[in-house]
């Protein structure tokens, strides 16, 4: 990878254990009521495909990757790409998006991070948009 920038980093506690907080992260029927509406299309296995599809301010998308890691209800990790950076899809152009859960004293911390960013400006706009959604998580699981 080229980048040079930090990983972004966000996380939030959610009072729930960790396996209904790793159900809400990994089964679509329930990332789209949290994540802006997208739609995830994957079977989770290691080496496999991950796609991310919707509309993101005004714009259709269809971002993708593969799964590198999982292992419930503790850790995912994938590769993402999106074609609305207008990058070209190679691999230096990915990055990698962790979600890890451990637990706390009120349920459970949620962390995401988010490697191969190109810039400090990157990692403020990925931070920004990565704790908008542990938000949106945390409500929605609020709601159980």
């Amino acid at each position: 990878m080229t980048a040079t920038a930090p990983d972004a980093i966000a996380s939030i506690v959610v009072e729930q254990d960790a396996k209904r907080v790793w159900t809400a992260l990994t089964d679509p029927a329930e990332i789209c009521h949290y994540f802006f509406g997208t739609q995830v299309i994957t079977d989770w296995t290691v080496g496999g495909t991950i796609v991310f599809q919707g509309e993101w301010q005004g714009k259709t998308y269809r971002d993708h990757g593969r799964i590198l890691a999982f292992d419930p209800p503790h850790l995912v990790t994938m590769t993402h790409y999106s074609p609305l950076t207008g990058l070209p899809d190679l691999p230096e152009n990915y990055h990698t998006v962790s979600y890890l859960l451990e637990p706390a004293p009120e349920g459970t911390t949620v962390t995401i991070r988010q490697g191969g960013n190109r810039s400090a400006g990157e990692v403020t706009e990925s931070e920004r948009t990565w704790n908008l959604v542990l938000t949106n998580l945390k409500n929605y699981l609020a709601q159980d």
